[in-house]
């Protein structure tokens, strides 16, 4: 972990984040060098109390705005996956202007947008141009309220700073002098130990939601691969037919979850194969949907039906087992639970999501256009899965 810490500063066109960077590192901070794929600049003099990451301005239009989002979060998804430490962001400034009180809810909602992908950063609003005294208090109340309405930034929000960042004239005869600058800085270096933390448990996070997405996709194609293959006038009582379309899948989703390829990691895949196909759960809720009553099908769409759900479910089941592993809940040696679960699962699932399949199949188009439904259905099954997480 690095010895310094990260603040990535970000804020809407126009509220004075340039500004409020300079009066914090001082007036000749310069940045070093350009982020990746956006405006993004980066100071990081040692001699500064902290690294920033100036991620450009939200521009003024929705097109604008969009881009910079985008960019923003695409920046973010490659300082996840770069794993250097050194690059972690550990606290947010949230810029948004004072004087715009009309304006902070959707200020606030963009920013939460761009910045999602650190779930449990700390995050500082700072209202910038806060000239107005008798509105600081008012408009720090507006923003927790706002933050209030949204879990993350309910979980995340540390602290709201109001700030005027170099002295403002107001006319000739008054100004208003800076303010909430050596607050900020106070706060945030508090807040960075925790933040560094906190990045680190969000990168293994969204790590692990790729993975997610990844198995999800294999498994997809593996339902569809056994849709296919069962479909043929082959017998599918013990299901042995599809072994080769589930290894595939198993070993596809074993390698995505780094578990490894020694004796134990092999003992643990043969144990999730044999509990999903040739275990006596496994027959029987095969057996149980083979007689499911008022099920109008051919028997090939039947058999479609039917293998392209045995797939699905042991896919999502060793996606389950090896994400438990990957994340040291459980072993390769837990071949016992692992064959538990499996046979619970199958047992279970199987009936239900085949039967809910079958159900919506039956007596509907040719046999052709039911195996293609069959197919849709288990991709969309799987795939959704994602809303749900």
């Amino acid at each position: 972990m690095c010895d310094f810490g990260n603040v990535l500063v970000i804020g809407s066109e126009g509220v004075g984040k340039s500004t409020l960077i300079h009066a914090v590192l001082g007036s000749d901070a310069q940045a070093t060098h350009e982020g990746t794929g956006n405006q993004l600049r980066i100071y990081d003099d040692p001699s500064q109390p902290f690294r920033v990451f100036d991620a450009g301005d939200l521009g003024g239009n929705l097109i604008a705005r969009q881009h910079t989002i985008g960019a923003i979060r695409r920046w973010s998804k490659q300082r996840a996956l770069d794993g250097n430490d050194d690059n972690d962001v550990n606290a947010i400034w949230f810029c948004v202007e004072g004087k715009s009180r009309k304006l902070i809810r959707q200020q606030i909602a963009q920013l939460s947008w761009a910045t999602d992908l650190w779930r449990t950063v700390p995050i500082v609003v700072v209202l910038t141009k806060s000239y107005a005294e008798l509105e600081r208090e008012q408009n720090v109340e507006l923003v927790r309220q706002t933050c209030a309405r949204r879990r993350r930034l309910k979980r995340c929000l540390a602290a709201v700073i109001p700030v005027v960042a170099t002295t403002y004239n107001l006319d000739e005869a008054t100004f208003v002098p800076p303010v909430g600058i050596p607050e900020l800085i106070e706060v945030t270096m508090q807040l960075l130990p925790q933040g560094m933390q906190a990045a680190q448990g969000d990168i293994a996070e969204f790590q692990l939601r790729r993975k997610r997405s990844m198995a999800r996709g294999i498994v997809a194609a593996s339902a569809a691969a056994g849709t296919a293959v069962g479909a043929v006038p082959l017998p599918i009582s013990d299901a042995m037919i599809l072994t080769p379309v589930e290894t595939s899948m198993i070993g596809a989703l074993a390698k995505l979850y780094e578990i490894g390829s020694n004796s134990a990691s092999r003992q643990l895949l043969a144990t999730i194969l044999e509990a999903g196909t040739v275990s006596m759960a496994a027959k029987t809720a095969i057996g149980a949907l083979k007689a499911v009553p008022g099920i109008n099908l051919a028997a090939s769409v039947l058999n479609a039906a039917i293998a392209g759900s045995v797939v699905a479910i042991i896919g999502e089941g060793s996606a389950h087992v090896f994400e438990k592993i990957h994340r040291g809940e459980k072993t390769i040696d837990d071949t016992e639970w692992a064959r538990q679960f499996m046979e619970s699962k199958v047992s279970k699932d199987l009936i239900t999501q085949g039967t809910k399949l079958l159900g919506k199949v039956s007596g509907t188009g040719s046999t052709s256009s039911q195996r293609a439904a069959i197919t849709g259905m288990l991709k969309d099954h799987i795939l959704q899965k994602k809303a749900a997480e």
